[in-house]
């Protein structure tokens, strides 16, 4: 399993928007833009029940997103495996992280149970425009 660079980690810390890519089980690809957190080499991303991306990733769990910007011109790729969480240790670890970057978050906060967890798990990472790993 290949991890971020610290220029990498920088990065993603610097942003919360990505384009997160999932697939259905017959390989028909959706595209949304989500915000996420990062726990040091893992993507977390929370969504809602009902959502066309958690319905492809009980069909299938692969998934990409980036996160970049054009001046300058500069990003991460990172494709992986996700997991969902709905309740349990794993799931209280990511909601903290969650709620520690989006104040949103904070302010409205949610439990086990009312909306999934996703963790993104990278399988191959590529960047450009970032200082050198």
């Amino acid at each position: 399993m290949p991890s971020l660079s610290r220029n990498e980690s920088r990065f993603l810390e610097s942003k919360e928007l990505c384009r997160f890519a999932t697939a259905t089980a017959a390989g028909a690809p959706h595209v949304t833009p989500v915000l996420y957190a990062s726990d040091g080499n893992s993507i977390v991303i929370v969504t809602d029940y009902g959502t066309k991306k958690l319905k492809n990733l009980k069909e299938n769990p692969r998934v990409s997103l980036v996160v970049d910007e054009y001046r300058p011109n500069r990003g991460i790729v990172i494709q992986g495996e996700c997991t969902i969480y709905e309740k349990g240790t794993e799931y209280r670890r990511l909601l903290k992280i969650l709620f520690r970057k989006f104040k949103y978050y904070r302010n409205n906060p949610w439990g086990e149970g009312e909306a999934p967890i996703l963790k993104i798990t990278p399988r191959k990472i590529i960047s450009w425009g970032l200082a050198p790993k």
